[in-house]
């Protein structure tokens, strides 16, 4: 028994992730010459569209060629058509075109994923020159999928967002009901526009990149709150909707439980909630205020992280974060509380607010360097 323990820990498992991994990179292509695929087409269907030569009774004609000449082909109706115009047309504009050299031309790690131009020559499948697709196609759109391309293209107002929402439905492997999720949730504001004063200097410190991975905003409006709740309903709410809330704040996090249990000096306390990052390889204790922000409550915080870091972190892991998830806050005040504390804490609020382009534009740059 133990020898085939010893055979599944080590060479069984070697075999498994030969499999996995070109399992994975098999998928990879499949999407790349799909996508490819959409942009080609599109293209073509775009350029004879705009001109005035294509009317709709022609797409739906083509439609229905290409279903004669192979039934066994799937995607290509007169509105999935019609969606690889708008794809090609969306992804090819000069503003988008425009930022993704601008993103090359930047020294961040991002620009590294990618051929040293950004983009990706296509051959030249169409004879006719006037309809012939661009041969310059943005490797960015690699990143994820076209149905996700086409959702970011049809709610996204520019280009920073898209590029944004792109680089995030890879990193966080979104599906397309998530991504759309995000989206209207305005996920590009709450995550990028972090007001920094809301984090401890002890915060960065430990965790440079925490600004543009934990997020100081949080749209609860899936939960059923009456305008006036206590903090036992909001945590209730968070619990009975886990997988929405950790979307909300971001998919590597892993829910440990609900009023997590403490013992410090024989009196129990306990943390509302309590999960693992595994970016970050640490325990959030997330701390619940229905009321306004007052610095007293960032003591509760700092004790429980105290207790998280002596008696429940393993060796291997970092030191606890603790995020004070609260209704409102005064921002003057947040500052004078943060610049004294010597723990990795946060303020976070579950409300909107409106993002200075400014603020966009630099923590959108940071994001890329992850």
């Amino acid at each position: 028994m133990k020898f085939e323990r010893s055979l599944e820990e080590t060479e069984f498992a070697s075999v498994f992730k030969i499999i996995t991994a070109h399992r994975s990179r098999t998928l990879m292509s499949i999407n790349e010459e799909m996508i490819l695929t959409y942009w080609e087409i599109g293209a073509f269907l775009s350029k004879r569209i705009n001109a005035g030569n294509w009317s709709s009774t022609i797409v739906e004609k083509l439609a229905s060629y290409i279903k004669r000449h192979d039934p066994s082909l799937r995607g290509y109706s007169k509105s999935n058509l019609y969606a690889m115009a708008t794809f090609y047309e969306k992804y090819s504009n000069t503003e988008f075109h425009s930022f993704v050299k601008q993103i090359m031309l930047s020294d961040n790690k991002f620009s590294k994923l990618f051929p040293a131009s950004g983009w990706k020559k296509l051959p030249e499948t169409v004879e006719n020159n006037d309809v012939k697709p661009e041969k310059a196609f943005p490797s960015i759109l690699l990143l994820t999928t076209f149905t996700n391309l086409l959702l970011i293209a049809n709610n996204c107002s520019n280009a920073q967002e898209m590029i944004f929402y792109i680089v995030y439905a890879n990193r966080e492997r979104l599906t397309k009901r998530e991504l759309l999720t995000c989206i209207s949730r305005n996920t590009y504001s709450s995550l990028l526009g972090g007001n920094k004063k809301n984090y401890s200097k002890k915060l960065i410190e430990l965790y440079p990149s925490a600004p543009v991975v934990l997020k100081d905003q949080a749209f609860l409006d899936y939960l059923s709150l009456p305008k006036e709740h206590k903090e036992h309903k909001l945590r209730s709410e968070i619990v009975a909707h886990i997988k929405d809330f950790i979307l909300e704040i971001g998919k590597d996090f892993l829910f440990v439980d609900q009023e997590y249990s403490l013992s410090v000096g024989g009196e129990d306390f306990h943390a509302d909630l309590l999960f693992y990052h595994r970016g970050l390889r640490c325990l959030v204790a997330f701390e619940l205020k229905t009321k306004k922000f007052h610095p007293s409550d960032i003591g509760q915080l700092e004790f429980y992280l105290e207790a998280l870091d002596r008696d429940v972190k393993h060796e291997n892991e970092n030191p606890s974060i603790g995020i004070l998830l609260c209704r409102d806050a005064n921002q003057v005040v947040v500052e004078y509380a943060m610049s004294r504390t010597m723990s990795p804490v946060m303020i976070a609020q579950y409300k909107r607010m409106l993002i200075p382009k400014e603020v966009l534009q630099r923590t959108f740059e940071e994001y890329l360097n992850l």
